[in-house]
């Protein structure tokens, strides 16, 4: 009882920690989009949000292992009692069995296909520096950008938008929601993600 009760207060410490990281961003992203103070809160958060996901990666490792061999035992004893009532029909049961064998190992591989690492798509990456968005903005042309990259652009390259080389200013560049939300779905789902971020 008590290992349960350490594991939630464990979990309830760290969402309010990851609440706080999470206004911090929100700040510091209203005070100054590009400032360096950002970027740290980020990484700290994709840190802190890394580590919580490893921690609960590991507990449905384990126990859809546990489950598996379950499953597995159970169908061997299914196998042997088939043989013994089907004496004629050995090729039959040994077939069957096989292809329920098999069948449970695709269920538990798709069972963690999410917390198996594997390329982020693009379309939820910054077409400047193919990292995935923190705080993607849309221009008038529809390329988005990640805003602190296309601010530094602005100002040390030009007024264009590097892509489809239109003139571009500041104030054209509004967030873009839907792409955001895309990207804390997937990083929801696939928490492995926030390493490479």
């Amino acid at each position: 009882m008590e290992l349960i009760e350490l594991d939630s207060a464990f979990s309830s410490v760290a969402e309010n920690n990851l609440k706080n990281l999470m206004l911090a961003l929100n700040l510091g992203r209203g005070a100054k989009p590009k400032g360096y103070i950002v970027e740290d809160i980020w990484q700290e958060l994709a840190r802190a949000k890394y580590l919580l996901w490893e921690q609960e990666s590991s507990k449905r490792s384990w126990e859809l292992q546990s489950l598996k061999e379950a499953c597995e035992a159970a169908l061997e004893e299914k196998h042997v009692l088939d043989i013994s009532i089907k004496e004629g029909f050995l090729d039959e049961a040994s077939s069957t069995h096989l292809k329920q064998m098999e069948a449970l190992r695709q269920v538990f591989r798709k069972a963690a296909e999410d917390d198996t690492p594997a390329e982020v798509p693009d379309y939820l990456c910054c077409k400047i520096t193919l990292d995935i968005f923190q705080d993607p903005v849309i221009t008038p042309s529809g390329v988005t950008y990640e805003r602190a990259v296309i601010l530094d652009h602005l100002d040390k390259v030009g007024k264009f938008d590097p892509i489809t080389r239109e003139p571009l200013r500041e104030s054209q560049l509004v967030p873009n929601l839907a792409i955001k939300e895309a990207v804390r779905a997937y990083m929801d789902k696939h928490g492995w993600a926030y390493k490479a971020s």
